[in-house]
């Protein structure tokens, strides 16, 4: 059986290195193919991983931690992944010219509403973990638009609990249009005003305070006031 003058030991030595090569031949062509292949236009890319938390959710005041991390992972998170598979879909689609136009468009639809959801979810969580005080200049500023601090924040707080037990955002935004700043009534992630630049966001999506306080919409809005991160206010009204 080991003797090397076996000719059906040669053959069976010889296959298996022709099978080899040409496995590695293969292997070689596949990878030149990848290689050579385009790569995707930045349009129809997107991150696949979340960005952490930028504070510690055990010391948040009025939110505990259980509902934080849930509303990050599974809300904000499956948002940034559900993103990711509607973009390499749509950069697949580019090449199915028998695409009909309404089939595509729900793909556009839906990468709308997950890109609305990645970075109002992404403002949000950063204009948290704060200790809810504003500084003299963001209150002089306000005060300018609105009349006074407090009728800023009297609206904002009104146009949160008109979307209590449904869904949408409340934005402080200034609209680079018109200069105005205002407080925008949102009712989801793709009806954002136009021209404006977010400064402070509230969640008022369901997921963003029934864990802890039920249909309890006033009681969040008042948590929420407590956690406002206002160096980062001051930075996006300075930007």
């Amino acid at each position: 059986m080991n003797n090397p003058k076996n000719p059906a030991r040669r053959d069976f030595v010889a296959a298996a290195a022709a099978g080899a090569g040409a496995i590695a031949v293969m292997g070689n062509e596949a990878s030149a193919a990848e290689s050579a292949a385009p790569p995707v236009p930045a349009a129809f890319r997107a991150g696949e991983t979340p960005k952490p938390l930028p504070f510690d959710p055990a010391k948040v005041q009025g939110l505990s931690e259980k509902l934080l991390r849930s509303h990050w992972e599974n809300n904000y998170g499956g948002s940034v992944k559900a993103l990711a598979a509607v973009k390499k879909r749509l950069a697949q689609a580019q090449a199915d010219k028998d695409m009909q136009p309404y089939v595509y468009n729900d793909l556009k639809r839906e990468a709308l509403i997950r890109t609305g959801s990645v970075v109002l979810h992404e403002l949000y969580f950063e204009n948290l973990g704060g200790d809810g005080k504003a500084g003299a200049r963001e209150r002089d500023r306000l005060a300018t638009s609105f009349g006074s601090f407090d009728a800023w924040e009297s609206e904002f707080r009104r146009i949160g609990a008109g979307l209590g037990g449904g869904s949408g955002w409340v934005m402080l935004g200034l609209n680079e249009h018109t200069r105005q700043l205002e407080n925008y009534w949102m009712a989801d992630h793709a009806t954002a005003p136009a021209s404006t630049r977010p400064i402070l966001v509230m969640d008022m999506y369901e997921h963003s305070y029934q864990m802890d306080y039920g249909a309890a919409a006033a009681k969040y809005i008042d948590a929420f006031f407590q956690n406002i991160q206002w160096e980062k206010v001051a930075q996006r009204l300075e930007a």
